[in-house]
């Protein structure tokens, strides 16, 4: 779409330093500034505050090449804006260029940016009449890097009696698509929009293969997810499934994860009798607190049970912890559980103060290089989880699209290396 030779006007418009121009002054060449870098920028401002002469004025400029401006990458931003400015008979008709072509434009790199702010600007019966067009693609587009966002979209946006054709899509097919990249978005905003009537049967079937999903690196996504916004019962099926595999589960680099949220959003009952669980010794005598505690992955579990716990169990763990404390800074992964134990020491009230200080000097971390003692020290890394990371969905200083745009994000840093989070 971008021209290889410009009008005089836009050369003089790139190269003004003083001029200040208004959307008057380039009427006629609308179409050519909106393929434009510099000229699409000027437009999209413009039409931030313009009346509704200026807003007709482009509109009809820009319609008779609506679908191929969609497509441009620059152009696109245009019609983003007119979707987000203009009146709704211009969002309708805006709209209406797309009918025929939604599944083609949900593919496109730029055109599915346009598809999803239709989705959020038009009236009911039009969103249907789009989205209506996907049936029979629904499984390509969740799984294609552009038009999953189309799905999610309108999983979002659409009332959920018009999107059952992408419910029905999902049945049969759940383990698959929650270990897809792009599918373990479009499950988790099932299970945030969709009526309980649509999630239940998905949630049956999820529940059948939870034991897989929460060692893979996208389906441990969908468990969290589950955990955090799900019914108690649906949270409570998950956790049974955790229990009796908490140590295995809890040095696993995914499957961690899940386990940290079972003890996050588990009820008070569950988040004891997990804890109660690596408390127990083992038949050899070996505690799986005190393995958790030295791994790179488990020993953000047991800092997870630490935050959590009625202060009758922090006790109890800092109890088994204590004798600990001298040997666990020289693990790599220790320390960071260490430095924890030290600051909650104080706090736990069976712990007379000058024992508390003695342990806390004896298990200062010190200052030269840690003995590793074998362990992995590899570290989880957002290449390790992370997919097609995304920029925000409109943005009028874009000057290099090289990704797909949308609001959310596989991955999500947190305060240690390990843990990822995928809701968005």
């Amino acid at each position: 779409m971008t021209l290889s030779i410009r009008s005089p006007l836009l050369e003089e418009f790139r190269n003004s330093k003083s001029k200040k121009y208004e959307l008057k002054d380039i009427a006629g060449h609308i179409v050519e500034f909106s393929g434009d870098q510099h000229g699409s920028r000027f437009i999209q401002q413009k039409l931030e505050t313009a009346n509704s002469e200026e807003k007709q004025m482009v509109f009809e400029e820009v319609l008779p090449n609506a679908l191929q401006l969609m497509t441009d990458v620059f152009g696109n931003y245009v019609l983003q804006k007119f979707f987000e400015h203009g009146n709704q008979a211009q969002k309708t008709i805006l709209a209406k260029q797309m009918e025929g072509h939604v599944v083609s434009l949900s593919l496109q790199m730029y055109g599915c940016r346009v598809v999803q702010k239709a989705l959020e600007h038009v009236l009911t019966e039009q969103q249907a009449r789009l989205v209506s067009e996907l049936n029979g693609c629904v499984l390509k587009c969740i799984k294609d890097q552009n038009g999953n966002h189309v799905i999610q979209k309108a999983i979002e946006r659409v009332p959920a009696k018009h999107i059952q054709f992408i419910i029905d899509g999902f049945h049969g097919q759940v383990y698959n698509l929650a270990t897809h990249p792009y599918g373990c978005r479009v499950i988790q905003r099932m299970f945030e929009h969709c009526t309980e009537n649509q999630t239940g049967p998905l949630l049956d079937e999820l529940d059948r293969c939870t034991s897989q999903l929460v060692q893979d690196q996208y389906g441990n996504y969908v468990i969290q997810h589950i955990l955090e916004r799900g019914k108690p019962e649906d949270k409570a099926s998950i956790i049974n499934k955790i229990r009796g595999q908490v140590l295995q589960l809890s040095k696993h680099k995914f499957a961690s994860n899940v386990v940290e949220k079972c003890v996050d959003y588990g009820s008070k009952e569950e988040r004891q009798a997990l804890i109660e669980e690596v408390l127990q010794n083992r038949p050899d005598g070996s505690c799986p607190l005190v393995t958790m505690m030295k791994d790179q992955y488990a020993n953000y579990v047991v800092q997870k049970m630490l935050d959590v716990v009625d202060d009758g169990q922090r006790g109890l763990l800092v109890s088994k912890i204590k004798p600990h404390m001298q040997s666990l800074k020289r693990y790599t992964y220790g320390r960071h559980l260490l430095l924890k134990v030290e600051k909650i020491l104080p706090l736990v009230e069976d712990v007379s103060g000058d024992e508390t200080n003695n342990n806390i000097n004896n298990a200062t971390p010190s200052t030269t290089s840690p003995v590793i003692d074998n362990e992995d020290t590899t570290t989880k890394t957002d290449t390790d989880i992370a997919i097609t990371t995304t920029t925000p969905d409109d943005s009028t200083t874009t000057t290099t699209i090289i990704e797909q745009v949308t609001n959310d994000t596989i991955v999500e840093e947190k305060d240690h290396p390990h843990e990822h989070n995928a809701a968005d």
